[in-house]
Order: C-alpha cells, then structure tokens, then sequence
C-alpha cells in the first residue's frame, strides 16, 4: 500500500539495519519502499531536485531507526491464557479480541508477526485488505497433537478448552500415528496455513501432560516436516523437554518454540541441523505475574511456570553462548499484547549483547519466517516496515525499549 507521501526522508537517526548500527544516517522512502542509506544531512538536497516531489521530511536526529520488529511467536485470539473465565466468554468473542490484539501489536513496534496457532485464514485476509489494523501475519492455524499432548486441551473433567474448538477454516488439533498426522498436515494447508505447528513435548499450560516429557514419535515427526516441505513450508515445534527437542530438531522442524530443557547434545543439533530457537522467555514470567495478581489460573499450571522459569532462562543463555540462532518470540496472548518487546528487554538480561538481541528480532526473525526478501532490514528493496525509538539505543541500551517506541511504520505508513 503506497504512502500519500511518495518520497520520505527519515534525518539523521541512528540507524540499526538488522545486523549492527551504522551511526547517523539518512534513509529515504518512497512509495513506501526504502530506496536509499546515506551519510546524515545528504538525502534532502540529493532528493530536492527540479520536478520532483516534494520530500516529506522526518527529524530523526536523536533517535534509533530500525527494522520494524518480527514476533515470530503470538497468539493473537488469546489473552490471559489459561484464565477459567475463557469457560464463561462466548464462542466468537475471540475474534473480536483479536482485532485488538492486532492492534496493541502493532502499536507495540511489532510489524509483522507469525501466529503459532487458533488465528483462521480470515483474519489474516482482513489485514492483507486494510479492513483491520495488526503486523503482516503468517499464521499456522492449529497446533497439531498427539491425544493428550499439548494442543489437546480435553481437562480431567471432560470439558473442551477453548482454543481446542475447531470449526470451518480450524481443523481439529489432534492426530495419532503416520497416516493420521499425514492427513492432519494436509487438513492444515489446506485451511491456508502458512507453516505447520506441532507440539513434540508437554506444556506449561496443558492441564495433564508435562513439559519434559516427548509427544509424537520420531517418525511422526518426520511425515509431518515433509508433508510440509513438499508444499514449501516448514514446521515449527513447540518443545520443552530434552527428547523432544531432539526429536524434533533430528526431524528436521526449522524452529524450536521455548527449549526450556535443553543440554548439549540438543545445542549440538541445533548446529548441525541449521535451526532456530524462539525462546518466549516472557511466557513463564506472564503466568507468574496473572496468578500473583489473582487470576483465575489453573494451579497446575502455575506450579508449572515456577518450575521451569529459571530453567529457561539458563538454558537460552548457554543455547547463545554457544551460537545457535535465535529468533525473538513471545507468546503473547499466554502474556499481554503489546507489551511484545519485553523479549528484547529479557534476552538482554540472560547476556545477549544489544546487537544480537536485535538482531534476533529483526534480521534472524524475517530468515527463519523465509520473508527476508522483504523486511526484518533497513535496506534498498525492502518494504518500509520500520520503527523510531527514542534516545541512541547503541548506548542507552535495550532495558527499557518499550517505553522508548516513538513511531510505527508499515510500508512508510506512520500506525503510530
């Protein structure tokens, strides 16, 4: 979608390009496309010539101008995960929630997102049509399960949760054995998905299985990641115990969502097999946070996020340390929309310097969603999906970047 404005020019900013910061430049936009980099003070007079348009000019000066931020993990049609009062709301309430979601997100410095399960094929034609406000979204409709894993939210008592609800556009989440996750996959994308996600280990939130332990077999896996792959796509685990890693990343699934347990011989995988890491380092701290403040949350569930919180955070510091790559997500809707750059904030405090962090959030985030032709840098070609944060972020660091958001663009269009 083309700007009113045909050519901007943002003055002066401290610029981070997805990789490292450049110092004072220039970055011009036109037609909502970055066209050119250039040493501070140059753009104006070189843009300003007889016949043109006239430039609309951005005083960057004080300022960091970076990639627009790539959440690689959301739940958009969820909030305060795992509050019992999701029993009381009606069917199609989330779909309204979502649209504020979306909003929240974007608003939050998050231009482009990729939903890790429950978001349907129309909401993402909503956003490509303008009709609602969000990131550019790729969505992976349904988390595929096993019977009694992760994504199969039957409680003790026999009630469905919430998000287990399929109907048309959301196929149901649970398959067993190597035809039916075959045919599951195949459910899936043909619901429109954008990549597959699975769950090969338990979870925090799931009211009867535990995180370290494996979900699908090996060869399970393995149907699923080329079923995938012969439609050009990938899959995505959600995998918190050492096994199921393993599993998965043995597998050949491109990114492990949380990898609360893992050890050496899983950062090994992750090497050999060129993966990706999303760590959701905010999704522990968020529950710990809902039920101190008195929601209404499963105590499983709570005595879980305690547990493993520690843990995580010690195993994504040595996943580092030791250079797999890492791609920010946060899994919101488990915690709150809009408040999406806390991960930066949390993967600096488990030693991330502030160029990885970032890095991770921009650059590494666009390769791993495959959208890297794109966005996720501030260079020629690319789509002006780009943030203005307040202050040099090369030296006032990344602590405290939320509060620093000071504008949102989408394709040179300012959101916020």
């Amino acid at each position: 979608m083309p700007t009113d404005h045909p050519v901007q020019i943002f003055t002066g900013a401290q610029v981070f390009d997805g990789h490292t910061f450049l110092g004072a430049q220039d970055v011009v936009v036109t037609n909502g496309t970055i066209t050119s980099v250039v040493p501070a003070g140059t753009a104006v007079a070189a843009e300003t010539t007889q016949g043109s348009p006239t430039p609309t000019v951005v005083d960057a000066v004080g300022k960091t101008l970076t990639p627009g931020i790539i959440d690689t993990h959301v739940h958009v049609k969820m909030w305060d995960a795992g509050s019992l009062m999701k029993y009381a709301e009606p069917f199609s309430y989330p779909f309204y929630k979502s649209v504020v979601n979306l909003k929240a997100t974007l608003h939050g410095g998050v231009t482009f997102a990729r939903d890790a399960g429950h978001a349907d094929a129309g909401l993402r034609l909503a956003l490509e049509r303008g009709d609602i406000e969000g990131p550019k979204l790729r969505l992976a409709i349904t988390v595929m399960s096993q019977t009694g894993g992760h994504g199969d939210s039957l409680t003790p008592s026999g009630v469905p949760g919430p998000n287990s609800l399929s109907y048309p556009g959301k196929p149901d989440s649970v398959a067993d054995g190597i035809d039916g996750v075959r045919k599951k996959t195949r459910e899936i994308l043909r619901a429109g998905a954008d990549q597959i996600k699975i769950c090969s280990t338990g979870g925090v939130m799931s009211p009867s299985d535990d995180p370290r332990h494996s979900q699908f077999t090996y060869d399970e896996i393995r149907t699923i990641v080329e079923e995938a792959e012969a439609q050009g796509t990938y899959v995505m685990a959600h995998a918190q115990g050492t096994q199921g890693i393993n599993n998965a990343l043995r597998a050949g699934v491109r990114s492990i969502e949380h990898g609360i347990y893992l050890d050496e011989s899983t950062i090994e995988l992750f090497l050999a097999n060129d993966a990706y890491l999303v760590p959701t380092l905010q999704a522990p701290l968020a529950v710990i946070k809902n039920a101190d403040a008195g929601m209404p949350i499963s105590p499983v569930a709570v005595a879980k996020a305690r547990t493993v919180a520690q843990i995580h955070a010690e195993a994504v510091a040595r996943a580092y340390e030791a250079g797999v790559k890492i791609a920010m997500g946060t899994d919101a809707g488990v915690g709150p929309h809009g408040q999406n750059l806390e991960e930066i904030e949390l993967m600096a405090g488990v030693g991330m310097s502030i160029e990885d962090a970032l890095t991770a959030s921009t650059a590494t985030a666009a390769e791993l969603m495959h959208i890297e032709d794109r966005v996720g840098r501030i260079a020629p070609g690319l789509a002006a999906d780009i943030v203005l944060f307040d202050g040099d972020l090369s030296q006032v660091g990344v602590g405290d970047i939320r509060q620093r958001v000071a504008a949102v663009y989408q394709d040179g269009i300012q959101r916020r």
